[in-house]
């Protein structure tokens, strides 16, 4: 996934930079190992409509925000989403969970990203792919280049 990450942002001619790092999955801990803001940080998760294995949505938001299932649920056309199990995110983005990074590369997955993420910073900051590797990426490159439905998901 780094690599595939890598190739498409310099394809994209992307404003970006890696930052190498000790493990880390837990936002508020990544955020201070990379120097960046937690409300910078897109957390990923990966959700479904509850009971039911599809449709799925990669869910992003900033990393100092909890996610609203039940925003999520309506997002999907239902009552109320739930995360995953760890080996269907394995299995749908080849990542474990905690370094999902915020772009979907299986069809099967509806990319949503709360806009409270891309209006507060010129870039956001995420795990790519891997949990000793991060991504900084300039905001409006990273809404160019993943395309996401902007919705509010996040618990008021």
């Amino acid at each position: 996934m780094f690599d595939r990450l890598v190739a498409l942002l310099d394809a994209r001619a992307a404003s970006y930079r890696v930052l190498m790092h000790d493990a880390e999955g837990q936002s508020a801990r990544v955020a201070e190992i990379r120097g960046t803001e937690p409300g910078q940080g897109a957390k990923a998760m990966l959700c479904s409509l509850k009971g039911q294995a599809e449709p799925y949505a990669l869910v992003i938001l900033p990393g100092d925000q909890k996610l609203d299932m039940k925003k999520v649920g309506a997002a999907l056309g239902g009552k109320k989403a739930e995360l995953v199990k760890a080996e269907t995110a394995m299995e749908l983005t080849g990542c474990r969970i905690g370094a999902i990074p915020p772009f979907v590369f299986d069809e099967r997955i509806q990319l949503i990203v709360d806009p409270a993420l891309t209006t507060g910073y010129s870039e956001i900051a995420f795990n790519a792919g891997r949990l000793d590797a991060s991504m900084v990426l300039d905001t409006q490159d990273y809404l160019a280049i993943a395309k996401p439905r902007l919705l509010d998901i996040s618990q008021a």
